[in-house]
């Protein structure tokens, strides 16, 4: 059958897929014709998809609701890669499974629910570890890549090898209610993950997947919305997170957009970038238990947790004897900040552990309180005694201490 290149229109990103002609089967329009419906989707849109390439990174809590609508809108090649076994605590969240499939490989319980959700398409399951040996032969042979992992070490491998293969990268993470999303492509003009969170945190330093707990139902939440934007960049309609993080707040139930500027100075797609190979040493994992401290934990007088009021009255009682630290991001400071705080993100922690006072009582605060919990145990556990977690962050203090903060 005779082929031709097919373009996005302006409105899209500039890929360009090789699309049979009349690639629609009567059964696919059938299929997909709520799609075909749509004036900015409809049966060009829907050739795209057909003609796509999608690479999920994980059939887990944010791959499974991600690749299960990426089968469902006839992406037509999906691939899986996790080298996970299914387990029974896996089934409150990853939908791709099953009671049946425990203990089965978790990309061949995935490919048999998205073989059965669309048999029209073609799913390829890769069941081994992604490494800095395999990454990016995987990635140059898939058009858009979906990072639905749950560890630092895999994020920076998968965002370096996304760099190196100029692909698109669908960015979702969770932590306990919070959501974002994002679409790390500097070949696009956008961001990568790099030009954010430039090195990972020290270990410990973030909880593992087991300890931090996971609400399911924002996992379907944020992997959905991965699929929506590897939708829209393959079909070539809207405005993708290029450039731009999405954030969501379950408890609040209210989403919120951020600027990403690219760094002059990231180190992988920087002007004056370092990063032309991926290096085995380079992503030694770190999504590991705190290390334990070689002396007996103290006792510690000083609460593990203040509330705002409580915050507000130390810091207004004793100014020379506190210290108030805002370990967000740098864009979350670019929102909101309260005066008097030291900013250093959570990461940063480590490198500053000489430089933070023993003799005052540190403060630290967060979006909503679970990050500086993190860090006030991570200080503590180093000899910190007075540390104490300011419970519900900023956004507490916004709504009952200072109004006047923007809340996001």
């Amino acid at each position: 059958m005779a082929t031709r290149n097919y373009h996005l229109p302006p409105a899209g990103f500039g890929f360009c897929y090789r699309v049979m002609v009349s690639s629609l089967t009567p059964a696919e329009l059938t299929r997909y014709s709520r799609h075909v419906l749509l004036g900015e989707l409809g049966v060009a849109g829907q050739e795209r998809l057909k003609a796509a390439r999608v690479l999920v990174i994980g059939a887990g809590g944010l791959g499974s609701p991600a690749a299960l609508y990426l089968a469902a809108a006839g992406v037509g090649t999906l691939g899986i890669a996790d080298f996970d076994t299914v387990a029974v605590h896996n089934l409150q969240r990853q939908l791709l499974h099953t009671d049946a499939t425990v203990g089965q490989p978790k990309t061949v319980s995935a490919a048999a629910r998205l073989r059965a959700a669309n048999p029209h398409i073609r799913i390829v399951e890769h069941a081994e570890a992604l490494t800095a040996h395999n990454a990016l032969a995987w990635f140059e042979t898939y058009d858009v890549i979906v990072d639905g992992t749950d560890n630092f070490s895999t994020r920076y491998l998968v965002n370096d090898a996304a760099v190196l293969a100029r692909r698109p990268l669908v960015f979702g993470s969770i932590f306990k209610f919070e959501g974002q999303v994002a679409v790390f492509a500097p070949h696009l003009g956008g961001a990568c993950y790099r030009c954010l969170f430039p090195r990972p945190p020290a270990a410990g330093l973030v909880p593992n997947c087991a300890e931090a707990g996971v609400l399911g139902a924002l996992c379907g939440v944020i992997g959905s919305l991965q699929a929506l934007e590897a939708i829209k960049l393959v079909a070539g309609f809207g405005q993708p997170l290029v450039g731009r993080m999405l954030t969501y707040d379950a408890l609040a139930q209210t989403f919120n957009t951020l600027a990403l500027p690219r760094d002059p100075d990231c180190p992988a797609c920087g002007p004056r970038a370092t990063l032309r190979t991926l290096d085995p040493d380079a992503y030694a994992a770190i999504c590991a238990p705190p290390a334990s401290p070689s002396e007996p934990m103290p006792n510690h007088d000083v609460p593990l947790e203040l509330s705002v009021e409580e915050t507000k009255q130390l810091l207004d009682r004793h100014p020379a004897a506190t210290l108030l630290i805002d370990v967000r991001e740098p864009y979350e400071t670019a929102i909101c900040r309260i005066d008097g705080a030291e900013h250093i993100p959570m990461r940063q922690i480590p490198e500053h552990l000489e430089s933070l006072p023993k003799d005052k009582h540190l403060l630290i605060h967060c979006h909503h309180g679970g990050r500086s919990l993190r860090v006030t145990e991570f200080l503590r556990a180093r000899g910190y005694d007075r540390v104490s977690n300011v419970a519900g962050g900023i956004d507490a203090w916004a709504e009952r201490i200072d109004p006047g903060l923007a809340r996001y």
